[in-house]
């Protein structure tokens, strides 16, 4: 008999009563805390709580009779299988006939009826999209109730993890380094006061780092930065009187989480407020009288692009990842080998990548749950095997593997796709399709200040041309020691392109095209790059992307005589400086490994 692990009270039906007792028409639950994040504290994910859906993403909508959660294609297969029995419905991002939450809402709440969503977690930008919906029908958004928290008896606490201070020998610029750039921001824009909620904001700006998010250094924060002082809202037991003097020493005043919204109360109602109104929630911008310059954080363009001292120890990281990589590999392909007497699976991978990672100098933690998918479960992009639910490897196929570390000095993500047993043509020759994507991405120089939306077409071609397409960007902007996925850039046509999209020098970025045929197998390559000098001409200043990511890329699944000349000398070239690298900091049967995968191709 298995025991069940359901809570003992319908976790919807519960809502529902919340729901009914407070006059509210639909609740909307979305993925998202007091700072809008990505990746949630235990607090704030009420999502997997209320649906058993465990992807990263996904918004809720609760009514009387209808329960739904919207996501976009890359949790479609895995939202449907974790779904089952829950009550709640697979809306489909994307599909005509599953419109957006905000759609839906001014559809079917009836005229006069009342939404339900928490004010801290909802953003000013997409109340501003709901109430565009829901004003025909003079619908009312109730901000002040959380609803599902007051159902939810075994909710987690706030993190109370210690804030630790980063050292200027990998920061490179002090906080008043850092802050004095911001103020002149300010003041560009004529304002007295700025607002940050953006997590990863907060630490490249103060140089700290922090635990309460797995997988990224961040913690739980508000900055209110002013002419001459800043105060940083934050859980007083998180951060030691030291640290707390330090600051203090710096014209930066350690005061209570909550007090933020109490703070920005009582900014007088001549000054003026800079806040980023996709990344503030209405919580906090509703307490403010004062006059509202709206952008995008200043920080967010500083912290994107990277400094050459910054850059020195990226490098210097991505050297010892790709050692570990050299010793998880030369494991990997000797146990697939042995696969008949000694199982292996897709649990197995992780444990096998943590242990060699976390011998290298400077490991902090994973940058992101890994993802070891073999054949069929490689066609969900953000497949998890778990303890409940994982594929053995063996037979014929493709395994996926994207994993990441954070190190003190760096952060990095990669996936490589191998061969299991003898892979189809079929699957080869996706896979080469997919390289050549990859490889077109890496080749490329274009204007500095292109929209970074613009490049995904370059990616693309070589699987249009074969009438394949992929539902997830080509890349995202990745940290400094921080957050896996940031701004302001990102590779991908269903971004809009913008000012804020500009490709600058020092980003870094992920290249990840992917091919996925459901229910069979799913292919990405991915390295990180960084824009870089091109060149000047009389057209302008120019910039192409240095590869940072030193890995071996999997030949045994190419077909070479679709491949152009150019593109195998492209594959030689990086493979030569991969060995060169990476074989000063491997030996035994890694640097075997290393040497075997870096053979030209003919």
């Amino acid at each position: 008999m298995t025991l069940s692990t359901r809570p003992l009270v319908n976790p919807l039906v519960a809502l529902r009563d919340a729901m009914r007792q407070a006059g509210v028409d639909a609740c909307l639950i979305p993925s998202a805390d007091p700072h809008l994040s990505e990746y949630l504290p235990a607090y704030w994910q009420i999502r997997p709580w209320l649906t058993g859906f465990t992807g990263s993403v996904g918004t809720v909508v609760v009514t009387q009779d209808f329960a739904g959660i919207w996501v976009d294609s890359r949790y479609w297969v895995q939202a449907e299988a974790e779904l089952v029995g829950s009550g709640v419905t697979l809306m489909k991002i994307g599909v005509a006939t599953d419109p957006a939450h905000a759609a839906w809402l001014g559809a079917h709440v009836p005229h006069g009826g009342v939404v339900a969503v928490d004010g801290r977690a909802l953003g000013l930008a997409a109340r501003e999209a709901l109430q565009e919906q829901l004003a025909p029908r003079a619908v009312r958004l109730e901000l002040s109730l959380d609803l599902p928290g007051q159902c939810w008896r075994d909710r987690p606490a706030l993190p109370t993890a210690a804030i630790r201070e980063l050292p200027m020998s990998i920061a490179g610029h002090s906080r008043l380094e850092k802050l004095a750039r911001v103020r002149a921001e300010m003041a560009e824009r004529g304002a007295q006061w700025h607002l940050i909620s953006t997590l990863d904001d907060i630490a490249w700006l103060l140089n700290l780092r922090g635990a309460d998010v797995s997988f990224n250094p961040v913690f739980l924060a508000h900055v209110l930065i002013g002419p001459d002082r800043v105060f940083l809202f934050v859980l007083p037991e998180k951060i030691d009187a030291t640290l707390t003097q330090t600051l203090a020493q710096q014209g930066i005043e350690v005061r209570p989480y909550q007090e933020a919204a109490q703070a920005l109360s009582e900014l007088e109602a001549s000054a003026s407020l800079l806040f980023d109104p996709a990344r503030t929630t209405c919580a906090l911008v509703d307490r403010v009288s004062c006059q509202l310059v709206r952008t995008i954080n200043p920080s967010t363009f500083f912290k994107s692009q990277k400094t050459t001292f910054e850059l020195g120890h990226v490098r210097r990281v991505m050297e010892d990842d790709g050692a570990a990589l050299c010793a998880f590999f030369a494991w990997l392909e000797d146990a697939i080998a042995c696969c008949d007497s000694s199982p292996l699976n897709e649990l197995m991978i992780d444990e096998q990548l943590l242990a060699l990672r976390s011998q290298q100098p400077g490991f902090v933690s994973r940058s992101f749950g890994t993802i070891a998918a073999y054949n069929a479960n490689g066609a969900m992009p953000h497949y998890r095997a778990t303890p409940e639910s994982f594929a053995q490897i063996a037979g014929d196929g493709l395994l996926l593997i994207d994993s990441g570390g954070q190190y003190v000095g760096g952060t990095t993500d990669i996936t490589r796709v191998v061969p299991v047993g003898q892979p189809s043509a079929a699957q080869k020759d996706d896979y080469t399709a997919v390289l050549q994507a990859m490889i077109a991405l890496s080749r490329l120089k274009f204007p500095r200040g292109v929209a970074s939306p613009m490049l995904d077409a370059v990616a693309r071609a070589p699987l249009w041309a074969r009438l394949a397409e992929y539902g997830h960007g080509t890349g995202h902007g990745v940290g400094y020691y921080l957050n896996v996925h940031e701004g302001p850039q990102v590779i991908s046509y269903r971004a809009v392109p913008g000012p804020h999209t500009a490709m600058q020098p020092g980003m870094i970025t992920s290249n990840e095209p992917g091919l996925y045929r459901p229910g069979r197998w799913g292919i990405r390559i991915e390295n990180l790059v960084c824009n870089v000098s091109a060149g000047t001409s009389e057209f302008g200043e120019f910039l192409e992307f240095e590869t940072l990511t030193l890995c071996p890329i999997d030949t045994r699944c190419v077909q070479r005589d679709q491949l152009r000349q150019d593109e195998v000398d492209w594959i030689n070239a990086y493979h030569a400086e991969v060995r060169r690298r990476l074989a000063p900091k491997v030996s035994g049967a890694a640097l075997a490994w290393l040497m075997h995968r870096t053979e030209a191709l003919p």
